[in-house]
């Protein structure tokens, strides 16, 4: 099947006059999770980020480091596999003419991918789509949601906007990515499988003038509910016509989400003044309501997990396979009403599945859990409202020293994130350092970043903030992150230990607080590894889930979990 898509696509390229093609993961909303994978479609690849390049006569797949077992797996027969964070495609490739599909890409993607060593070409219909065509999407139509659970009425965020516009003498902001237009007017929608995202874009004027740009019959329910007028929606195939008939001189746009093809349909008439979204930052902070409900949604959710831990470390039937446990696990999850569907998809990896970092479980790689084997469960919900991910590490029985010690040594940088003190360090990247400390004692060390920032209802990765040695962006109360150091074996396991975390005022000082409520193995723990403060942390820990989750658990439940504290 791939073979022949291949085979397709290069009959396109002597048409075009190319010596290859690009095709990147994302969509034209620039979304980590996407109905429509045309990534998928040229290299089978399921991860949820990465690039291809299709010459005349070989093929490249750049790959981050959580993904190269499995892009080995899945494209390694027909895909040169090149992990992007070692070598970019200028470092393998040059002097080339690529084809690419402008509206999938922004002008900064383009620089740091292909530098100046490629002539590149961008050809408006995408090929993928004409070897194998698009398949037609629901219609589903955008929903608001309530000042008192987002906490901000949507005007006062254009007013906020609106000041910034002044302030920087902009005329207008171009919101590009769907995720912030969610958070500016308050609405969400079902544009994406994880996030409750309505594929949309916005502008923004200073004089606080709005302009919704998607499909009409999305907007029914939101103009309904005098969200915004029907005057103020047009639809995207109309932006270039809008572009040319506001009256102004300069424009902001978003370097991370904003096309090349929409950035040049403004520049033919505005100048660009500024390429960062403002709402990345505004949204990064959290209000009080916010908080709440994620407090809220974590306690739901840690009753789900909690349940579901003590389900499977006490089955008489040990037959249990992964997709049986993702699938056990989803059903603790929908007992309860708030919960809408999961916020990725589901890691559970047993054995050596669990050391491929971003691992899915599917019919061909699907395995029996066994008892000598360690389980890893990364896992997340939507709910109403709220945005959970968390991963714990079980096992079934004894395992040796070696293992433990590693396991400790993973828990000890995920306790050194949690009491981390702001006094001191304000970054990820100095936090990160913190967390792998204990590891890289013993010469180890994990292929993805420590953290990464969390949006409310909305994307479970959401920057600017996050926990990962390249992360500068000072953190401040109200931020949202996950706090996930990890080790692993090739071919024999993977540990990581997750909780989501905010940053939370007290007595003047800002310190992390734990979201996430689920026991922590404690049958994988050296004790003589801890301090006496890690010991108080843990205590303090279960206590904490011990109090908030008990009323939801029963007597068996109960009596388990309270051997934790």
């Amino acid at each position: 099947m791939i073979k022949k898509r291949i085979k397709l696509l290069r009959k396109k390229f002597n048409q075009h006059n190319i010596d290859g093609y690009i095709v990147p993961k994302n969509d034209e909303y620039f979304a980590e999770y996407v109905f429509q994978d045309r990534l998928k479609t040229i290299t089978n690849f399921e991860g949820s980020a990465g690039l291809a390049i299709i010459l005349k006569k070989k093929n490249y797949l750049f790959v981050d480091g959580r993904y190269t077992i499995q892009a080995q797996q899945q494209s390694g027969k027909l895909f040169k596999i090149i992990e992007i964070h070692k070598f970019l495609p200028y470092q393998v490739l040059n002097n080339l003419k690529l084809g690419f599909d402008p509206s999938l890409f922004t002008v900064k993607n383009l620089k740091i991918y292909f530098g100046n060593s490629f002539r590149l070409k961008p050809i408006n219909k995408n090929l993928i789509d004409q070897i194998h065509p698009l398949k037609k999407q629901k219609i589903k139509k955008f929903f608001s949601i309530k000042k008192h659970i987002v906490g901000e009425s949507y005007k006062s965020k254009v007013n906020k906007i609106a000041k910034i516009l002044k302030k920087q003498k902009s005329d207008f902001l171009f919101v590009s990515a769907p995720e912030n237009v969610a958070w500016v007017l308050n609405i969400r929608g079902f544009d994406s499988p994880y996030s409750p995202i309505p594929n949309s874009r916005l502008i923004i004027g200073k004089n606080k003038q709005i302009c919704l740009i998607t499909e009409k019959k999305k907007a029914t329910k939101i103009i309904k509910e005098k969200k915004i007028k029907e005057t103020q929606i047009i639809s995207p195939e109309h932006f270039p016509y809008l572009i040319k008939i506001l009256k102004g001189e300069k424009f902001i746009i978003d370097q991370n989400s904003c096309s090349l093809l929409n950035e040049q349909i403004i520049q033919s008439k505005f100048k660009i003044i500024n390429k960062n979204d403002p709402c990345y930052k505004l949204k990064a902070i959290k209000n009080s309501s916010e908080l709440k409900n994620m407090i809220n949604t974590h306690v739901e959710d840690g009753a789900a997990l909690t349940k579901f831990i003590f389900w499977i470390k006490n089955q008489k039937k040990r037959k249990i396979t992964e997709i049986d446990a993702q699938n056990k696990l989803e059903k603790f999850r929908k007992q309860n009403k708030n919960y809408l569907f999961p916020s990725f998809n589901t890691i559970a990896g047993t054995g050596a599945n669990g050391a491929i970092v971003h691992y899915r479980s599917s019919k061909k790689t699907n395995k029996i859990i066994k008892k000598k084997h360690l389980f890893l469960c990364d896992s997340g919900g939507q709910y109403k409202y709220g945005t959970t991910d968390v991963t714990r590490t079980i096992c079934f029985s004894k395992h040796s020293n070696s293992i433990k010690n590693i396991f400790t040594k993973v828990l000890k940088g995920h306790i050194a994130v949690a009491t981390n003190d702001f006094s001191k360090i304000n970054t990820g990247k100095k936090i990160d350092q913190k967390a792998r400390q204990f590891l890289k004692k013993d010469g180890l060390d994990y292929a993805h970043g420590t953290g990464h920032g969390v949006g409310f209802f909305s994307n479970v990765h959401e920057g600017p903030q996050s926990i990962s040695k390249y992360n500068s962006i000072k953190l401040k109360e109200g931020m949202i992150l996950s706090n996930e150091p990890g080790y692993y074996k090739k071919n024999k396991y993977g540990i990581r230990i997750e909780n989501l975390i905010y940053i939370k005022k007290s007595k003047k000082k800002l310190k992390f607080e734990n979201l996430t409520l689920a026991p922590i193995e404690k049958d994988l723990i050296n004790y003589k590894l801890l301090n006496k403060n890690e010991k108080d942390y843990l205590f303090k820990y279960h206590l904490s889930v011990y109090a908030k989750l008990a009323k939801f658990l029963n007597h068996s439940e109960r009596k388990w979990l309270a051997s934790f504290i």
